[in-house]
């Protein structure tokens, strides 16, 4: 449903008490209001059925995995892999890995990692720099934006006293690896403008501004931050909760081509659409439990559940959800190879639309091709 719609929906719930005070002239003037209220309420409804007028995952996958596609070197293996996106090139992939495991403390590999259009590692970055490679962003310069998405615990720092002030911050990245910005202050968890709770994701907008979610649910966070392309602090928005323009673990960012602001709002199983001034506009449901959202140029919108089940969002399975950013109507499906598990929450789209996830507790990377046709899941 529209922003417009919901909205529209709360006034006319409250109109009806509001009319025992009024004359018979503001009766009529109210009840007129109210109609009008109504249809476009309708309306909005009806474009949100039609949107998710299909049973969650019975889309049909157009969809073949291609196994082991990703090759490292030294028999090295993937860790947890939050996120994952494309190079400027269009074809080159970057992945943000935790070190062959659940965190990097204590470990020497570099956590951020290209890999060429085959599939071969060909770059490794970050080494020493990381606690909890969580969010990436490619920008339009080929910088890479990375989020640090925790510092370590009291028991992880008796073990890695190394780990001491690394965390809670956003890099800005050049190709080479080059510290270019930080936002947040390393190893200092805060609510203020300077600080994050948990960062989850980056991303820049056309004109260069950089938007960042913060908060992994718990007693972190739940915002979205918005900086200069210089990293001077504009504003923020939102706070724990599941009304319009609250959040449980924003957890993931995207835009489409009008410049709307797409948030993985996973925590109460929807995605929230903002405009870039922070004003709510519409949320969808329809796209499972998100954990990662993409969105390429042709306003596809690619959706990673990683936690749906029948606890937890029932009716809904784990997998990528694809449909339109312009209609939130879905059209496809890529079920969890895990399922009924899985923990798919990364996923990105090259020129060529081959779909890639990544997954956090089952440490790998998948690729996926147009290929075949099937309804069954």
């Amino acid at each position: 449903m529209g922003a417009g719609g919901m909205a529209e929906v709360y006034k006319a719930r409250d109109l009806p008490m509001m009319e025992v005070s009024m004359s018979r002239a503001g009766r009529t003037r109210s009840a007129s209001r109210v109609a009008v209220i109504a249809v476009a309420a309708l309306s909005a409804g009806a474009a949100y059925a039609h949107a998710a007028a299909q049973a969650p995952a019975s889309q049909p996958n157009p969809y073949q995995t291609i196994e082991n596609h990703f090759k490292l070197p030294d028999a090295r293996t993937i860790g947890s892999t939050a996120a994952i996106d494309i190079d400027r090139d269009g074809s080159s992939v970057w992945v943000f890995e935790r070190c062959g495991a659940s965190a990097c403390m204590g470990s020497s590999l570099a956590p951020l990692i290209k890999f060429d259009s085959s599939g071969k590692a060909v770059k490794s970055l970050g080494a020493g720099m990381f606690i909890y490679p969580h969010g990436i962003h490619v920008d339009r310069d080929g910088n890479i934006w990375v989020a640090d998405g925790r510092s370590a615990t009291p028991q992880e720092l008796a073990k890695f006293p190394d780990a001491r002030g690394k965390g809670h911050t956003v890099f800005k990245l050049s190709p080479e690896g080059k510290i270019l910005m930080t936002l947040g202050k390393a190893g200092v968890a805060g609510t203020t403008p300077d600080t994050f709770n948990q960062p989850t994701d980056i991303i820049v907008a056309p004109n260069g501004d950089v938007f960042v979610s913060d908060g992994h649910g718990g007693e972190s966070n739940a915002r979205i931050l918005k900086f200069t392309k210089d990293g001077k602090f504009i504003k923020t928005w939102g706070k724990k909760g599941s009304g319009p323009g609250e959040f449980d673990t924003p957890h993931n960012l995207a835009f489409d081509s009008r410049g709307r602001l797409f948030v993985a709002d996973r925590g109460n199983s929807r995605i929230q659409i903002f405009d870039q001034d922070g004003t709510f506009l519409e949320q969808w449901k329809q796209f499972g439990r998100p954990s990662g959202i993409y969105i390429d140029k042709s306003d596809t919108l690619y959706a990673a559940d990683s936690q749906s089940d029948e606890k937890v969002n029932p009716g809904f399975k784990r997998g990528i959800y694809i449909g339109s950013a312009k209609d939130g109507k879905v059209a496809a499906f890529i079920l969890d190879p895990n399922h009924p598990k899985g923990s798919q929450e990364g996923v990105a789209v090259d020129s060529k639309g081959n779909v890639f996830g990544s997954l956090t507790s089952g440490m790998a990377l998948k690729k996926y091709v147009k290929g075949r046709s099937s309804t069954s899941q």
